[in-house]
């Protein structure tokens, strides 16, 4: 499969960025593709309500999976409310995040692509296993 364009990316972030805020009353400038050389941080809020996402690992350059760049946004939208890393800003991230993954724009685990492209693992059998499972010991914990 191949990897969407950054303006697609951007597009989508946009749709879903939109639904999200809508949701929780959260107004916001503009969601921008950050920046290529920034290599420190995969988001950042900007007190003109301006959100940059990251769409690149900084090392590899490979992209991002679209969930990592929907974490960064509900991450980066609820700076919007909560200009700090406090515990208000913890709920309301953690409450972004279970809406974005309830109406399915934040879909966690492996990338399908890769699946597809990974050969199967073979399955472990207990014939397969290099060394044999040891027993449970049970703790001394009252001997004299």
């Amino acid at each position: 499969m191949e990897s969407a364009r950054p303006d697609d990316l951007m597009a989508r972030l946009n749709r879903d960025g939109a639904s999200i805020a809508a949701r929780f009353g959260l107004r916001y400038r503009a969601i921008e593709a950050e920046r290529p050389r920034v290599k420190r941080r995969y988001g950042v809020c900007y007190a003109d309500g301006t959100i940059r996402i990251r769409l690149a690992h900084a090392a590899s350059g490979q992209p991002l999976k679209y969930s990592s760049l929907v974490n960064t946004l509900c991450h980066e939208l609820a700076h919007l409310r909560h200009f700090n890393h406090g515990a208000r800003f913890q709920r309301l991230y953690r409450e972004i995040l279970e809406y974005a993954r309830h109406v399915r724009i934040y879909r966690p685990g492996p990338d399908p692509a890769a699946m597809r492209a990974a050969p199967p693992r073979p399955q472990s059998t207990p014939m397969s296993r290099p060394f044999p499972k040891p027993a449970p010991v049970q703790l001394g914990l009252f001997d004299r």
